[in-house]
């Protein structure tokens, strides 16, 4: 059931920087035709144009908080590929500023729109697609964090969209089973993107410290993600878990 190289599609979502943008590149950079989906279509046509990867890179302005906008994302992936192989579920957003108890139900809304249901709105496009292409199947990897099991202060947004993304990607990888498609999850820990700068100048500790913290290179991600997308379907990476060795996460850091 592995798929043949010459016909790998995947889709990228958040794919115009950080793990996204790595990912994509890792992808392209192996053969892979990939949809570059995000909000803003500058980024994504920058990383198109670095990738050299030609009409092998498709971007595609898409605001995944909206099921009408990935509806279209997949309609013209389909139309121009022919199906989709990957999706990479990767966009979401950090917290709002300030103490949750400042924030508005506004604030609150815009995290979980993205972080939970954009997420669910592509993985069921996703299993659509999927599911009815010839030949069926594919794989979904869902980008979580090491956040859902341990959290960091002043996290609650964030932490609680990404554990119930543990949620979906369980239940979809089990009820991908009939339909062929694999579902697993990547957690990634301090990549060095745009999101994650704010480790090297410290950031606040469980225990009320202000400390700087070890990063990796984001590409190390993007490596990752490939290996997973390039397993034959009846293999699955579940949870993977990938971070800067040092990092204050396990134990008591």
């Amino acid at each position: 059931m592995s798929v043949e190289k010459k016909s790998r599609i995947a889709i990228v979502t958040g794919a115009g920087s950080g793990i996204g943008k790595a990912a994509a590149l890792a992808l392209l950079g192996d053969g892979w035709s990939v949809a570059l989906a995000g909000r803003r279509l500058e980024p994504l046509e920058q990383v198109a144009q670095e990738s050299g990867a030609g009409e092998r890179a498709f971007a595609v302005s898409t605001d995944v908080a909206n099921p009408e906008s990935v509806k279209a994302l997949f309609a013209a992936v389909v139309e121009r590929f022919g199906r989709v192989d990957l999706l990479f579920n990767n966009a979401g957003v950090g917290n709002p500023p300030g103490p949750f108890e400042d924030w508005t139900p506004e604030q609150w809304r815009g995290v979980v729109d993205i972080n939970l249901n954009g997420m669910f709105y592509c993985i069921q496009q996703a299993f659509r697609t999927m599911s009815s292409q010839t030949p069926r199947g594919g794989r979904i990897i869902n980008n979580g964090s090491i956040s859902a099991t341990t959290p960091r202060p002043n996290s609650i947004a964030y932490t609680s969209t990404k554990h119930a993304v543990e949620g979906l990607t369980k239940t979809a990888s089990l009820d991908g089973r009939k339909h062929d498609i694999a579902v697993g999850q990547i957690d990634v820990g301090n990549a060095l993107t745009e999101l994650a700068a704010r480790m090297t100048k410290g950031v606040p500790q469980a225990n009320g410290e202000i400390a700087i913290e070890p990063t990796m290179n984001v590409s190390i991600v993007g490596q990752s993600v490939l290996y997973m997308a390039n397993l034959p379907l009846d293999a699955n990476v579940l949870f993977h878990t990938v971070m800067a060795t040092k990092m204050p996460f396990v134990g008591r850091g």
